[in-house]
């Protein structure tokens, strides 16, 4: 093996294939088998290969940039994301652009516009709670700039997609919840602008519905991220109605206020109320009690979304764009919070 620079032509002579499949191997391309991913991988580790940026931008009049624009860096659900989107987009051979939109649609606006002009290749994008105008996310797709969206979605733009299945998490979590022998359940939901709020609401709803519970619309109370906004509501909550025994909140950080107010009011949880989440924040684990919530895979989200949009970026000219959506299944987490002493769950 030379000494200086590895190239791609160096890992394919030493493994005996081809430049190109080399190449589509460090990409994560799908039409590579895994045992060759992880021989080029292996090798590429071994001998320090370092994609060339420049040289890789001349040759195809590209960045190899991408940016990412996110409603807030602190939420441990977009950092896991985030790690996703890194780990695929680096070995590709793409540097990472971040922009935090912090729930603001100007932000938002000033974002795309921040990412256009420093010509990325391509956009992955989650829409803050205030953006009901998605006129900027169409002019950027008019202009054929590429986008995938992920977890929060704008559902009328043509784009690929990766979302968590909400609707079920928030299904598997209240019937959770109803199998622990809850039968006044509140929900405090997100925001109803958004498609998540919307699927996790639906998923309470259909959990009620198929255990015969009726719905009572006067126990769901749509409540943003914060804590201090969870914990008032949820005080409001059991002052009108002392008979709730169960609550799934839209995210951990609104189960967090609603752990606050239920423990000032010297209730125990979880015996007189059961508490679920949404999410998996670190902080869930070491909650007294442990919180029981729904892991939304946010590493898997990431990686998805970074591979839908690496590869409409290198689709040759004459190869049609088709768009795609990526589910990604939650799972149940079962904590110490939602577990009632004798029931089954």
């Amino acid at each position: 093996m030379k000494v200086g620079q590895i190239t791609i032509k160096d890992i394919a002579r030493e493994l005996g294939i081809s430049p190109s499949t080399v190449s589509r191997a460090l990409k994560d391309h799908p039409d590579i088998s895994p045992k060759t991913k992880k021989t080029v991988s292996e090798l590429a580790t071994r001998l320090n290969y370092q994609p060339n940026s420049v040289a890789l931008s001349l040759r195809q009049s590209k960045t190899n940039t991408i940016g990412v624009i996110i409603p807030k860096i602190v939420h441990f659900f977009f950092s896991t994301v985030i790690s996703g989107i890194e780990d695929i987009a680096y070995n590709a051979g793409y540097n990472v652009i971040i922009c935090e939109s912090n729930e603001s649609y100007d932000r938002e606006v000033t974002d795309t516009k921040a990412l256009f002009n420093s010509r990325v290749d391509g956009m992955l994008i989650s829409i803050s709670r205030e953006s009901v105008d998605l006129d900027h996310f169409e002019d950027l797709f008019s202009r054929g700039v590429p986008m995938v969206f992920f977890d929060r979605i704008a559902q009328v733009l043509d784009t690929s997609k990766v979302v968590c299945n909400d609707y079920q998490g928030a299904y598997d979590a209240t019937v959770h919840l109803i199998q622990q022998g809850c039968k006044r359940i509140a929900h405090l939901a997100g925001p109803l602008n958004l498609l998540i709020g919307v699927n996790r609401l639906q998923g309470y709803q259909k959990a009620l519905l198929d255990h015969n519970l009726p719905y009572d619309d006067d126990l769901v109370r749509e409540c943003r991220d914060e804590d201090e906004e969870a914990e008032q509501v949820t005080t409001e909550l059991l002052k009108k109605h002392p008979d709730i025994d169960g609550i799934f909140a839209n995210n951990d950080l609104a189960s967090l206020g609603a752990m606050h107010a239920i423990k000032k009011r010297y209730l125990n949880i979880p015996a007189d109320i059961a508490l679920i989440g949404f999410s998996d924040w670190k902080f869930s684990a070491v909650t007294e009690p442990a919180l029981s919530t729904v892991s939304q895979k946010g590493y898997d989200i990431g990686r998805e979304a970074a591979k839908l949009l690496i590869r409409q970026i290198e689709l040759e000219e004459d190869e049609p764009f088709i768009p795609e959506t990526k589910v990604i299944e939650p799972k149940l987490v079962i904590r110490e919070s939602s577990l009632k002493t004798g029931a089954e769950g």
